[in-house]
Order: structure tokens, then C-alpha cells, then sequence
């Protein structure tokens, strides 16, 4: 076992030491491990394609709602469907896109991550230099001189230019939470109208209410995740490709091969000229021939990024393109079968087969974005960007599997009314292809940053990618625009509401941070309380929450000016995310002592990444003070070996001053104090004290009984209690805020904050060890 250390003078205090504790088991991933992983890549197979493989259930009815006046117009359409296909999820998502992953996670706020991994963009200004040194913390540096670096200074020159590009990551994700609504009502529905091309005479409403009722199934069979049934969506999604893949071989030769001419563009030119604005809107249509693609980027988890392009362009792509030529071939024989076109042109005999696996198939799908959306609001919560709401891991395995109760009902909700209120594919399918189009435009828009900071490709390469992506998205986007008030206005509306839901509580996130850090304590005001802090000392611990990765927070001296007594050891505690997907078990805490030893004051900065979950560490409190008990024997060990050949880095001076200590603005205080202060070049390992040298002056033995009754104090003082010290600071806008922002902070973010869950539920407290503390500040 290794142990890292750094010792970093803080502009806080001036004094003391912020020690990395890296505690390394150098050990193999074991068999088990790895089978683990290999069936979880399995059961993956079905999520990330099962989305963009439906999409032949519905797509030539909402591209032509009205009826076909023309064939041509089929083989128009195909030719649109074909390169579509080929530009988009092909070229664009599946090798260039999926490349962008972080670490292997996709998804809007996954390339956000990357961003604020290689610019200061990130809005709550919470980073210390120690987190660069995370292995998951992995970014690329660039010549000050180069484009990526003025790109870089650009982005980071005015704050409008960050909050510019938040707004964009966070329209991104709700249009993805629309498409974990709108997903399961178009996939579902036009599964269920299956049985009414067996039974003409069904009306549409026993369609609707076989839909609506696989959905409730579906939504209330979430909490159970998706580890028992997860081993069927692979084999499911696979029978199905080649289930359309087949019919469409043998509707090609069956009833038309010359749809086959549709490889030639020239038909797309001649389909927009005969059709006009009707061809052009018809782009609504066609839009849903690749909708499923931005899911697969957000589902990239736990894949490499060459599975996704052996399997897409080997199975997945092929098979949609005979599916779709197949239909093709069925409508130039039969133009007034549109409306149920894919199971019409089913050969009897294996009919109600090919439904069965199609309605299964409709089901992966939804599951598909409804993981995606529990996914991506659990990478928005850890940002500050969404309301704290429970997170539930359903899988002992994986730690990628999570639930979230509230946020399933609501989309269970909304998904029931979707389907219940239109009753047909055209209307979701407008509402569909808009909330599709708006996350490839902001997709777009980011990977542009990514190929200049990240991947620090050349300008013109840049400049191609951008133009050609966003001359196809816009056109997309501008057909779908003709829509809005047929259905199109759907996503658009749920879109707004979560927008303001997430953009309010960030905001209030971020002034409550702002205000921490401007009204924390002095140290000066600390060390003139003297050890005491001007208070009892009662046993005990006391571990005092806190925002703050650095001084000490205002709550404090508002605990400590309205209560006579205080514990013996006082340990501020800052649980805080960063921009990586996750931060490894031996790298989470960061230990510092701050004042003098006598005061018994500590901070410990737990970090977590935005796929991390607090409450999975059920010995939180335990490893805590495991971080806290190794940072002592190191410190102890520093200073008693600092002198030898061995550590001398470290280079060890000691503080006296008769004018006192300087405090975080680097004013002078008086104190009789002497501290003892350690510095270092670097990050070294330190070794066991059992592998230090004999000769050791006398000063290492006195260090070793120093440590011993300081870790003596401090195991008395864990048994004598611990209790959990909480802020409860209320927000108010101030009497001269303008009407928008009365609203926004003191009716809408106090609403989300009286309905959120409490910290000490996230943070895993027990009651009988709470203790709150209110105060109010107005922005």
C-alpha cells in the first residue's frame, strides 16, 4: 500500500496543510470483475440501439400523414431516409461523436464536463489544484499561442459567455427529459396498432388503452431496475433487426426492386421540386428516421467506442436500410396502406410473431430513454443544476444502474397524457422530431468546442464539421418549425418548464455559494478566540457541513456567537462534485488542518463525480475519520523525519513572530502562537515509519508521542459522540430586486427547496445526531 501526500500553503489561512490521501491497493481486476462487466456490456446491446431501431414502426405515416399522390414520392422519401441515415447517426454520431466521450460516458453534460475539464467555464468556482491530480482528471494542454488557447481565454473572458453555454447544455438535457416522454408514447402506440390491421374494426381507443396500459407496466416496473429482465434486451433488439432486415429483403424482391434507385440523390432534388412546401415540411417525417441517435451518445456507458461502430455498421445500419427500402417496395404496390405500412407489409404467416417481438422491442426502446433521462438529471443534480431528489441504485453490480422515484412518475405522467390526449402517431411524431432536432443543434454546437479545446483540431476541419452538420440539423429544424402548432409545441412546453426548474435552482445554487465565500470567517478572528475559541470545549466531535472547499463558513460564527459551547474537534466537512464521471474510492477525501494544532480544527473535502453516489458509502463517517487519523500519523511522520537524507524534499520551517499571524487577506493579527508549517515541492510517496532509518534524531520519537496522544484525543473524543452540524439557510431577494427575480428566488426556488429532499437525507444522517442552523441572506 502507497500513500500520496501534498502539502499545499492555502491563501485561506496562510497556515497549515491540505494532505491528498491516496491510499492504493495495487491489486488486478479479478475474473468475477471482469465477467461483470461483460454481461453488463450485453445486456447494454439492447439500450443503445433499441431507440433508433424502432423508428421504421412509424416513420412513412408521419412523413406522409395526408396520403401519397405520388410513387415518386416514395422513392423521394427513401433516398431522404437513406443519407439521413447515412449522415447523421453514421458519419456524424457514430465516428465522430461517440469519440467524444468522457471516460466513456455520453451525453450533453458529459461533453460539458470535458469543457470545464480545459477552460474555467464551470459556473460555481469550487475547484482546488489538487483535483487536476485525480486519475480520472485526464485533459490536454496547448500552446498559449494556438486557436484552442484564444478560444479558451474567449470563453472564459466574460461570464455571460459561461452562463451562454450552460443555457446550452441545460436545453440539451430537457430536451432529452422529452424524449424519455415522447419515446415511450410514439414506440409504444405504434407497437400497439398492430392488433388494429388484424382487427379493422377496433376503434382507435382500445389501441390507445393497450398502450397506456403496457406504459404504466413499464413505468411502475422501473424500482426493480433492469438487472433481472436486462439479459433479454440484446437477444430481443438483435431478433428484431433481423426481423426487419428479412422482411425488407423480401418485400424488395417481392413487390419492387427498383426502389433500390433511391441510393441516387438526384431523386431527393426531385422530390423537393414536385412536393414544395409539402415535401419540405414532410422533413418532419423523415427527422424520425434517426431518432433514437442522440440516446445511443447518451447510453455510450460501459461500451467501447468500437463496438458501436462494428455493430452499427455491420448489423444495426444495414438492417435499417433494407427495413426501410422493404416498406419502400410494399407502398409503390399499396399507397393507401401508409398509415400501418410496416405491418401490412408483414407476411401472414409470421404476422402475430413479428408483433410480439415488435411490441418488446417498442418496450427496450422506451427503457432505452427512460435510463438516459434518470441518467442524465443524476449528472444535472451532481452539477447543482436540478433539485436534490432521491437516487436509487438497483443493481449491487453495476453502478451505472439508478432509479429516481419522483422523476419517473412525472414522466410516467406526462407520457399517459401524451398518449391519451393526441391518440395518434402524427401529433407525438411532430412533437417527437422536435425535441430530436433541438439536442443534434446543441450537440453540434458543443462538439464544435470539444474539436478546438479537446481534440485541438485545425480550424478548417472544424469549420466543415460545424457548417455541414448544421446546414442538415437546420433544415430539419426548419421543417419541424411548420409544426409546432400540429403537436411540435409538446417537447417545447415540457422543455420550458424544466429549463426554468433547472436554470432557477442553479441560479440560487450559485448566489448561496457566492455569498459563503464572501461573508466567511477571518482567521484572524478565529485565532483571536485562542484555543478555547472564546467558548467550552465540550467532548466530542463536531462535523460542521459546509459548500465551502476552502476557509471557514459564515455559519460557523453564527453557530458559535449563539451558543455557549462548542466540541472538543471541530471538522468542517465540504462534500463537493467535479466535472469527471467519477473520483476513485482511495482519492475522495482531502484532509487539512487549519490554526494552530491546540485548536482541533480539520477540513475534509470529500469528492465525488457526477455518476458517483453520497449514499452509496454507507461508512461515510467511518472513512472520514480514517482520512482524518492517517493525516495525522503523516503529518507527525513529516515532521519528525524532515531533517533525514531521505525526505528532503520537504524543506520544514517554523513560524514566530511577534507581530503576530497572517490571516486569508494576508493582514497581521496578534498571537503568542507558533506554528509549525510544512511545505513540498511535489507529490512523493511516504513510506511506512517502519522503513525509516534507525539514526532518526530524537525529534521523530517526540513527533511519534505527539501523534500518539493527538490520535488518543481524537478516538475519545469520536467516542463521546459525533454530531452532524447542518446550515439551513433560507434565500430571499433583496427589496430592490426587479419583479423577475422576486419570483424566481423567492416563490420558485423556495418552492423547489421546500419540496427537495434534505441534505441531511442525502448526506445519510441520523437524527438523533442532527443539529440545524438557520440563517437568511437576501441576493
Amino acid at each position: 500500500m502507497a500513500a500520496r501526500v501534498e502539502i499545499d500553503e492555502d491563501n485561506e489561512t496562510n497556515k497549515g496543510s491540505m494532505w491528498v490521501l491516496d491510499q492504493k491497493l495495487d491489486q488486478p481486476m479479478d475474473e468475477e470483475a471482469g465477467r461483470l462487466r461483460n454481461m453488463y456490456r450485453e445486456k447494454s446491446l439492447g439500450v443503445v440501439y433499441g431507440d433508433l431501431g424502432t423508428s421504421p414502426l412509424y416513420v412513412f405515416y408521419n412523413t406522409f400523414p395526408h396520403g401519397i399522390d405520388d410513387p415518386e414520392d416514395i422513392i423521394g422519401a427513401l433516398s431522404l431516409i437513406i443519407y439521413s441515415l447515412t449522415l447523421i447517426p453514421l458519419l456524424k454520431y457514430v465516428f465522430i461523436v461517440c469519440r467524444a466521450n468522457d471516460s466513456g460516458q455520453g451525453g450533453t453534460f458529459a461533453l460539458y464536463s470535458l469543457l470545464c475539464r480545459h477552460a474555467k467555464v464551470i459556473t460555481i468556482p469550487n475547484q482546488h489544484r489538487t483535483d487536476e491530480e485525480l486519475t480520472t482528471y485526464s485533459r490536454s494542454t496547448f500552446h498559449e499561442k494556438s486557436f484552442a488557447a484564444k478560444t479558451k481565454r474567449w470563453l472564459e473572458h466574460q461570464t455571460f459567455r459561461k452562463n451562454a453555454l450552460l443555457m446550452l447544455v441545460l436545453v440539451g438535457t430537457c430536451m432529452v427529459i422529452g424524449d424519455g416522454i415522447l419515446t415511450p408514447a410514439i414506440s409504444v402506440l405504434s407497437a400497439s396498432g398492430g392488433i388494429k390491421v388484424d382487427h379493422p374494426h377496433m376503434s382507435n381507443g382500445v389501441v390507445v388503452l393497450v398502450a397506456v396500459v403496457i406504459l404504466v407496466g413499464l413505468f411502475s416496473l422501473q424500482h426493480y431496475g433492469t438487472d433481472r429482465v436486462g439479459w433479454l434486451f440484446a437477444p430481443i433488439v438483435l431478433l428484431w433487426f433481423l426481423l426487419i432486415g428479412g422482411i425488407g429483403m423480401l418485400n424488395i424482391w417481392k413487390y419492387d426492386s427498383s426502389v433500390l434507385k433511391a441510393f441516387s440523390p438526384v431523386y431527393i432534388y426531385r422530390y423537393f421540386r414536385r412536393g414544395g412546401r409539402d415535401g419540405w415540411t414532410s422533413l418532419g417525417g423523415i427527422m424520425l428516421s434517426i431518432t433514437g441517435t442522440e440516446a445511443l451518445f447518451a447510453d455510450l456507458a460501459h461500451f467501447p467506442v468500437s463496438a458501436i461502430q462494428i455493430a452499427f455498421t455491420v448489423v444495426v445500419f444495414p438492417c435499417l436500410l433494407l427495413a426501410y427500402s422493404g416498406q419502400a417496395a410494399y407502398l409503390m404496390n399499396h399507397q393507401d396502406h401508409v398509415v400501418d405500412a410496416f405491418y401490412r407489409s408483414i407476411p401472414d404467416s409470421i404476422y402475430w410473431p413479428v408483433f410480439i417481438v415488435a411490441t418488446a422491442a417498442a418496450i427496450v426502446a422506451s427503457q432505452a430513454t427512460i435510463s438516459a433521462t434518470f441518467s442524465i438529471i443524476k449528472q444535472a443534480l451532481a452539477l447543482g443544476c436540478f433539485p436534490r431528489v432521491k437516487v436509487v441504485h438497483t443493481s449491487k453490480k453495476f453502478l451505472g444502474q439508478i432509479y429516481i422515484p419522483d422523476i419517473n412518475w412525472i414522466l410516467m405522467i406526462l407520457c399517459i397524457a401524451v398518449t391519451a390526449g393526441f391518440k395518434n402517431q402524427s401529433q407525438i411524431g411532430n412533437a417527437y422530431g422536435t425535441a430530436v432536432v433541438i439536442v443534434m443543434l446543441a450537440t453540434t454546437l458543443l462538439m464544435t468546442l470539444i474539436m478546438i479545446l479537446v481534440w485541438r483540431c485545425h480550424w478548417i476541419l472544424v469549420l466543415i464539421f460545424t457548417a455541414l452538420s448544421l446546414v442538415v440539423e437546420c433544415t430539419y429544424f426548419s421543417a419541424v418549425l411548420f409544426k409546432v402548432d400540429q403537436g411540435g409545441w409538446v417537447p417545447l412546453v415540457i422543455a420550458a418548464a424544466f429549463l426554468v426548474i433547472m436554470y432557477v435552482w442553479h441560479y440560487g445554487t450559485v448566489k448561496r455559494y457566492e455569498f459563503e465565500m464572501h461573508s466567511k470567517v477571518s482567521m484572524a478572528w478565529i485565532l483571536g478566540l485562542g484555543p478555547s475559541l472564546g467558548l467550552v470545549r465540550v467532548p466530542g466531535i463536531g462535523l460542521v457541513y459546509t459548500e465551502l472547499a476552502s476557509g471557514v463558513p459564515h455559519i460557523f460564527s453564527h453557530f458559535i456567537t449563539n451558543l455557549p459551547a462548542i466540541h472538543s474537534v471541530v471538522v468542517f466537512v465540504c462534500v463537493k462534485y467535479l466535472p469527471v464521471y467519477t473520483v476513485p474510492e482511495e482519492e475522495r477525501f482531502l484532509v487539512k488542518r487549519i490554526g494552530p494544532k491546540n485548536f482541533h480544527m480539520f477540513r475534509c473535502v470529500a469528492r465525488y463525480g457526477y455518476k458517483d453516489l453520497h449514499k452509496k458509502d454507507e461508512n461515510f463517517e467511518k472513512k472520514l475519520f480514517d482520512s482524518l487519523f492517517l493525516f495525522v500519523r503523516l503529518e507527525a511522520m513529516m515532521e519528525g523525519c524532515s531533517d533525514s537524507d531521505e525526505y528532503s524534499l520537504y524543506g520544514q520551517q517554523t513560524l514566530q513572530s511577534t507581530d503576530g499571524l497572517l490571516n486569508n487577506n494576508g493582514n497581521s493579527t496578534s498571537s503568542n502562537q507558533d506554528l509549525t508549517m510544512s511545505s513540498v515541492d511535489s507529490i512523493v510517496p511516504v513510506k511506512s515509519p517502519l522503513h525509516v532509518n534507525s539514526t532518526v534524531m530524537s525529534s521523530s520519537q517526540m513527533s511519534s508521542h505527539t501523534e500518539t496522544d493527538e490520535l488518543e484525543f481524537l478516538n475519545s473524543c469520536r467516542d463521546a459522540g459525533v454530531v452532524h452540524i447542518l446550515g439551513n439557510t433560507v434565500v430571499r431577494a433583496s427589496r430592490g430586486s426587479k419583479f423577475y427575480k422576486k419570483i424566481a428566488i423567492d416563490y420558485i426556488y423556495a418552492f423547489l427547496r421546500k419540496i427537495c429532499r434534505e441534505n441531511s437525507v442525502i448526506f445519510n444522517v441520523p437524527h438523533e445526531s442532527l443539529l440545524n442552523v438557520g440563517q437568511i441572506f437576501y441576493v
